[in-house]
């Protein structure tokens, strides 16, 4: 189908640039930012930011403020000992420790710990927290801590691995999860976006969706030699869609998103961005 490409110039990168913060930041979104790229700057997963934001998709737009967190907080239950709180937040026991002044691995119910992003998850992810030689259970009035010798808890004999990981470092979304399950290709394109209510449009797409009567539908207009029409397909920043249209100047690894309104779609402007195409 006919239609005007609205672009702006190519994204700056944002790497670098906004400062970490200590404990949170307001963060203003500029023309070309991405979920994906605020969460890698601020050391904190795409799921966390959309979280704080109560987002229900990866699409930010030009203007918009973020709230970032630095840090958490986890409420000791009963039965928990620094080993598990330590695996489930891809942190160290010694870290935990450290940030909550603790001199032993005995912890209290309802006590409540800091927990501050080490590093990004990827990384805390490839090592594994040290294990303690036995995790000293909490501390009970009857039996002094030096004397409990429980069973090590069957999570500590195998730390899961994040199920998660894959999901960030696929992006956005977190997902909205993202793994490997179900992805045939994944290669990076240039993605500009349209709208259906341009001069000389018909609004009907290459495979007969009427994007006027179904503005709320996730699609992409793409090059069939690259990505073949009625793919589902996973787009950073954008998310699921279907490659549902074409266009003359759609070519090689280049993509068209279908935004409905005329200013969101001028927001998104020129991006390179990473494409799934999904089993």
């Amino acid at each position: 189908m006919k239609k005007s490409i609205l672009s702006l110039a190519a994204a700056a990168a944002i790497s670098g640039a906004f400062t970490i913060p200590v404990q949170a930041e307001d963060v203003n979104v500029k023309d070309g930012d991405t979920l994906w790229g605020i969460s890698q700057t601020y050391k904190v997963s795409i799921e966390d930011i959309k979280d704080w934001n109560h987002l229900s998709s990866d699409t930010i737009y030009s203007g918009e403020t973020l709230h970032i967190s630095q840090e958490k907080h986890y409420k000791v239950k009963s039965g928990d000992t620094l080993w598990e709180i330590a695996g489930k937040y891809h942190v160290s026991v010694n870290d935990l420790k450290s940030w909550n002044g603790l001199n032993s691995d005995t912890i209290h119910p309802k006590q409540e710990l800091v927990i501050k992003p080490a590093t990004y998850k990827d990384e805390a992810a490839s090592v594994n927290p040290e294990q303690p030689a036995a995790p000293t259970e909490q501390a009970k009035p009857a039996v002094p801590a030096e004397q409990a010798k429980p069973a090590a808890p069957a999570e500590q004999a195998k730390p899961a691995a994040p199920a998660e990981k894959a999901e960030k470092e696929k992006t956005v979304s977190n997902s909205e999860s993202t793994n490997q399950t179900g992805i045939e290709k994944e290669i990076t394109v240039r993605a500009t976006a349209y709208t259906a209510d341009c001069q000389g449009c018909s609004g009907t797409t290459a495979t007969g969706i009427d994007l006027k009567a179904n503005p709320n539908t996730k699609v992409i207009s793409v090059d069939p030699s690259v990505i073949p029409l009625g793919s589902k397909v996973y787009v950073e920043g954008y998310g699921y869609a279907t490659a549902a249209d074409t266009g003359s100047a759609i070519k090689g690894n280049k993509v068209d998103i279908f935004i409905p309104n005329e200013q969101d779609a001028i927001n998104w402007g020129v991006k390179n961005v990473k494409l799934q195409i999904l089993n």
